[in-house]
């Protein structure tokens, strides 16, 4: 395709080149996170700030990895991987923010995705319905490993992906109630064990790809429980999945060198 970029060095949305970031990119959706999550690499420099996409380099155990900002939804953050993918990076894991769905699923507990329900619209233009949205199981057991390390309540299976935030939140007063509410009642009934925005179109984009992509997610609040008057903690601190990141990438590093990869 057409590079669109007034630099022909640099991909046209994230406005990074070749060489300007590792194999090993973490994924958060809010450019503010950026800085947060660099604090913890080792020599961390900025590389870009363009839209909503925000990257930084630095290296775990001596290896260059970096975060990309992607925004909120499916569209941008396929746009980052697509184009990451383009300046070298193969492995990523997205941290970010869900809303708890199963009555055990708290507020403040980490949420690592399996696979993600098709509910939005960026993966369709990838691959048919029937095709099944999975993270890869090396970044989904290095996440498992990294929360036992760290001591934290977390729970492993699949996440449902929508486009629409109110969709979710006051799906009674939309067009298409029924059929949101009904789907909901699917989701629960089947274990999906929380919502959130962009795996779905992460997962489907990097098997298209052939590239590893896995999420974690600190569970913010649990609508269900809200619903049946039980306790519903908020949490908004990020950290301890930012962390649960960080500890992952070093242990795929470690594989990936002792399996020559």
């Amino acid at each position: 395709m057409i590079n669109y970029s007034e630099d022909q060095s640099k991909q046209y949305h994230i406005q990074v080149g070749k060489g300007e970031v590792g194999r090993y990119v973490i994924l958060p959706g809010d450019p503010k996170r950026c800085e947060k999550i660099a604090a913890y690499f080792e020599n961390p420099k900025f590389v870009a700030d363009n839209r909503e996409y925000v990257t930084y380099t630095g290296t775990l155990d001596g290896v260059p990895v970096s975060v990309t900002s992607t925004g909120i939804g499916g569209p941008s953050a396929s746009i980052a991987i697509e184009e990451l993918v383009k300046c070298g990076a193969d492995t990523f894991v997205r941290v970010g923010t869900c809303g708890g769905m199963q009555l055990d699923v708290m507020g403040g507990d980490m949420v690592i995705a399996t696979g993600a329900i098709r509910m939005e619209g960026t993966s369709k233009e990838y691959a048919p319905i029937e095709y099944p949205a999975v993270a890869d199981i090396d970044i989904v057991n290095a996440l498992s490993e990294a929360t036992k390390k760290l001591g934290l309540k977390s729970h492993r299976g699949v996440v449902q992906c929508k486009d629409s935030f109110y969709g979710q939140h006051s799906p009674e007063i939309k067009p298409v109630s029924y059929e949101l509410l009904d789907k909901w009642q699917a989701w629960l009934r089947m274990g999906c064990l929380a919502s959130e925005m962009e795996s779905a179109a992460l997962f489907i984009v990097s098997q298209f790809l052939r590239v590893r992509c896995g999420s974690v997610f600190l569970v913010m609040a649990n609508q269900e429980r809200a619903a049946k008057g039980l306790d519903n903690p908020v949490a908004h601190d990020t950290d301890a999945a930012i962390r649960t990141a960080i500890e992952a990438l070093r242990i795929l590093i470690k594989q990936d060198k002792e399996q020559g990869r």
